[in-house]
């Protein structure tokens, strides 16, 4: 399945759903343009509540990487950029892995700006 979940993963399930989405936007999977599975039928294949991947689809539209129609389904934006999202992907996954360090944003941000962008 084009979506997965990790029960291994500390994050709530949603946001599991929606960075499984960002990976397939950056890995090549789901085009832009392209439809999400329906909300049931990804809840049954990943064994979630319905409200979890309809909870996951709203942050995304939130974030601007997906647009929802009632009627027509959730669907990558027809102009995102996937590698920016690629970006946007791998930020959060710094920030997350900085937090485990015990750094914070702010002294994230601070070595990253000592480092001159290098």
């Amino acid at each position: 399945m084009l979506l997965t979940i990790d029960v291994g993963d500390d994050r709530p399930l949603y946001l599991q759903v929606a960075a499984s989405v960002r990976r397939a936007v950056v890995d090549g999977q789901l085009e832009p343009g392209a439809a999400l599975p329906p909300t049931r039928d990804a809840a049954a294949a990943l064994g979630v509540n319905p409200e979890t991947v309809q909870r996951a689809y709203r942050l995304l539209a939130d974030e601007s990487v997906v647009v929802a129609r009632v009627g027509r389904g959730t669907r990558v934006r027809d102009d995102l950029d996937p590698g920016l999202l690629g970006l946007d992907t791998a930020i959060d996954e710094l920030v997350a892995r900085a937090a485990t360090l015990g750094l914070g944003r702010a002294e994230l941000a601070a070595r990253i700006a000592a480092d001159g962008g290098s």
